[in-house]
């Protein structure tokens, strides 16, 4: 049995554009029906859905048949938390409210193996197959992806030394978060907003690292992706449900013609 390989890392390492999804749902149906749909990577989230450990897994093994990658995000990067959610088969990783070089060298270690890092070795897991992978201990380092959330003022004036960290392999700009940081809370398309994110994408790219970002609004993700982001989230789980299912009984309630 062979280790699996990580197709999302290997394509924004070779520049090639990743389109994804943001789920919440915290299902593993949900999860299963949408890693049909034709994203390559989907994010789930452990820092604002209802997550836990156990939901992950079941979400992972859900998604498991399908040609779509899992991207977890940790409700923060601690390291006894990532070496569970690596024990379970996580190998790409989204840490939320990175600030520092040190913060991200730190995360990098958590997520590998000895003398790259301190991550804890166990062998009978999910991640090794059950013991079947064979030189696991050996070649996992080198599948696992570090994507750090840059979303605050403080993250932003270190941004150029966060990118540069060894064992990064992307950046992604959160838009919530970093409106508010910067003193427009909700705003997520203040002029300066965008102009913060366009310009640590520059940064970014310039570190030859990946820049990433989640609008659920089209022609914002398509001019981000046109700037150079090359693992952009489209939209999330649970506004597409909702949304859709408010469209739907608005058709039917503004056509009726019973009094």
């Amino acid at each position: 049995m062979d280790l699996p390989v990580n197709t999302f890392k290997q394509q924004i390492t070779h520049n090639k554009l990743q389109i994804g999804l943001w789920l919440g749902w915290g299902s593993a149906l949900s999860a299963e029906a949408l890693a049909g749909c034709g994203f390559d990577w989907l994010l789930l989230d452990g820092e604002h859905a209802p997550n836990s450990l156990a939901s992950t897994l079941a979400q992972l093994q859900a998604m498991a048949p399908y040609p779509v990658q899992p991207v977890v995000r940790l409700v923060e990067g601690d390291a006894a938390l990532i070496k569970q959610y690596l024990d379970i088969g996580v190998q790409t990783f989204l840490i939320p409210m990175v600030e520092s070089a040190a913060q991200a060298k730190h995360l990098v270690a958590a997520m590998r193996y000895p003398p790259d890092g301190f991550r804890g070795v166990a062998g009978g897991t999910r991640a090794t197959r059950w013991n079947q992978v064979e030189n696991y201990v050996l070649r996992a380092n080198a599948e696992v992806c570090l994507l750090v959330q840059v979303e605050t003022a403080a993250g932003l004036s270190q941004l150029a030394e966060i990118a540069a960290v060894e064992g990064v392999d992307g950046v992604f700009f959160g838009p919530s978060d970093l409106s508010a940081s910067m003193g427009y809370p909700g705003q997520l398309e203040h002029p300066e907003v965008r102009k913060a994110i366009f310009d640590g994408i520059k940064t970014v790219l310039k570190a030859n690292k990946a820049p990433g970002v989640l609008s659920a609004k089209p022609a914002i993700a398509r001019e981000y992706r046109d700037a150079g982001c090359l693992f952009v989230a489209v939209g999330n789980d649970t506004m597409l449900l909702v949304n859709a299912a408010r469209e739907l009984a608005k058709s039917f309630k503004g056509d009726s013609k019973q009094p």
